[in-house]
């Protein structure tokens, strides 16, 4: 089976290719919801986020991502603790999920591809690329946020330049060039 990983900045598209992808028949793990689903269900993960965040992190609807949020991204030492204990989790769940797809092909969305080390877990990496303008407009537009917010947020992600430079492929999702003839190319090269 060859793996995917699947990146692109915020408001690049990647939500949309990574869902043409299942159009395709094929299936898609999203480190991000996995992220989430495991941090209100690991009792691990909970031990050490309560442990490294408070006792008020969690509440009866699970982990406080906004509270989580306000720690983390204002102290970078912070981050990368929280990082260190979720992304392993996500690594195991994603290994889990992998051995049970049949498939010719699966693919593993993460924001955070190169970030987290993902990359290293997938045999192709797949950047989606769109111009930093318009992903402020897409973000804006989606999340009703102001321009410093989003800003703020991709301050926090990895440089395009490197997500390029690191990628084996690039869909551009720059309103310009159709996406389905972009994903048929890559399958058909990939085959």
């Amino acid at each position: 089976m060859t793996t995917i990983g699947l990146t692109g900045g915020i408001g690049s598209g990647k939500s949309t290719v990574a869902s043409l992808f299942t159009v395709y028949g094929i299936p898609v793990y999203v480190a991000d919801e996995a992220g989430k689903r495991l941090a209100n269900t690991s009792p691990y993960l909970r031990s050490r986020l309560t442990d490294l965040l408070g006792n008020g992190i969690y509440g009866e609807d699970g982990l406080n991502r906004r509270m989580m949020a306000s720690l983390i991204f204002n102290d970078k030492r912070l981050l990368e603790m929280v990082n260190a204990l979720i992304h392993p989790e996500v690594a195991t769940d994603f290994d889990r999920w992998l051995t049970r797809q049949t498939g010719r092909y699966a693919v593993l969305e993460s924001a955070i591809l190169f970030e987290s080390g993902f990359d290293r877990k997938v045999d192709i990496r797949l950047t989606v690329h769109a111009p930093e303008s318009l992903r402020v407009q897409r973000v804006i537009a989606r999340e009703q946020a102001n321009e410093a917010e989003v800003r703020q947020r991709m301050n926090h992600q990895l440089p395009d330049e490197i997500k390029l430079k690191n990628a084996d492929y690039v869909i551009f999702n720059d309103d310009r060039q159709a996406l389905i003839p972009q994903m048929e190319n890559l399958l058909a090269r990939l085959a």
